[in-house]
C-alpha cells in the first residue's frame, strides 16, 4: 500500500505540474481531462484513487492557503520564482502535512523528498526538505524527537585534538 501511495502522489504531482504548466484555471485544459489521462496511464497499480483526487481537489481548493504557508519558510524565493516542479512537490506535501494530517510529517516530507530528488533538478530534493522542515517545525503540531544522548568523554576518554587549518 505504501509503494501504491507514493505512485498516488507521483500522478497527483504530474496532474497539477501539467495543469499548471498549461495555465491552470486560465489555460485551456481542464483538471478532470490531466488526471483522467495520467490515471489511466498507470491503470491497475493505483488502488486508492479517492487518495490520488483528494489530493489534487484538495491543492487546487487550498492554493492561496498553501502558498501562504510555502512563502515564509522560504523567504528567498517568492512562490511564483520557485521551480515549478519543486513548487508543484511542495504544495502537494504541505496540503498532506498541513492541511490534511493523517499522514506521519516524516512520511510527507520523506515521500516530497524522493519525488523532488525524482523529478527536479540537482538541488531540488534539498530545497524541498528544508522547506518541508521548517513548516513542520514551526507548525503546532511539531514534536521534536527525543535527542539521543551524545556520549560525552570523560578523564578516561582520549579526545583527539581537531586537524589544524
Amino acid at each position: 500500500m505504501a509503494s501504491n501511495r507514493h505512485l498516488g502522489r507521483i500522478v497527483a504531482m504530474q496532474t497539477l505540474y501539467e495543469y499548471d504548466f498549461r495555465g491552470g484555471e486560465s489555460g485551456d485544459i481542464k483538471i478532470e481531462d490531466v488526471f483522467e489521462r495520467n490515471l489511466n496511464e498507470f491503470k491497475g497499480q493505483i488502488d486508492d484513487l479517492d487518495f490520488v483526487r483528494d489530493i489534487v481537489s484538495g491543492v487546487l481548493a487550498n492554493a492561496e492557503s498553501i502558498d501562504s504557508i510555502i512563502a515564509p519558510a522560504a523567504p528567498d524565493w517568492p512562490v511564483e520564482q520557485i521551480a515549478r516542479v519543486d513548487k508543484t512537490v511542495l504544495r502537494v506535501a504541505v496540503y498532506e502535512l498541513m492541511l490534511k494530517r493523517d499522514v506521519p510529517p516524516k512520511v510527507v516530507i520523506n515521500e516530497a523528498v524522493e519525488i523532488a530528488k525524482t523529478f527536479g533538478g540537482e538541488n531540488s530534493s534539498k530545497f524541498v526538505n528544508g522547506v518541508l522542515g521548517t513548516i513542520y517545525r514551526n507548525s503546532d503540531y511539531y514534536e521534536p524527537e527525543e535527542k539521543s544522548e551524545v556520549e560525552q568523554p570523560t578523564e578516561e576518554t582520549e579526545v583527539e585534538p581537531a586537524p589544524e587549518q
